[in-house]
């Protein structure tokens, strides 16, 4: 008897850890820290809408139920993409 073919990773993002300092994302293979000090967006929001996310494309995350949209790369390195509100303007 043969096995079929494996079917496709559809988990190739997953929020693997939240803790009161960031939180951990599994990116295929890689493992990324995300702290509220650099994504303050997470620190309040509820665990169900930091853990529902997608990746539409290979570079690009995005957490729909809080409307945010990330580049890996700035993940990667946080202090390349500094954080500019426009609040107050």
């Amino acid at each position: 008897m043969k096995s079929g073919a494996l079917g496709e990773n559809t988990l190739d993002v997953e929020v693997t850890n939240v803790s009161p300092l960031g939180l951990w994302i599994l990116l295929g293979s890689e493992e990324l820290y995300l702290s509220y000090a650099d994504f303050p967006w997470f620190k309040d929001a509820a665990i169900a809408q930091v853990t529902h996310v997608e990746r539409p494309s290979p570079g690009h995350l995005f957490w729909p139920d809080l409307d945010i949209d990330l580049a890996v790369d700035s993940i990667r390195n946080p202090k390349a993409f500094p954080l500019i509100s426009s609040a107050g303007t």
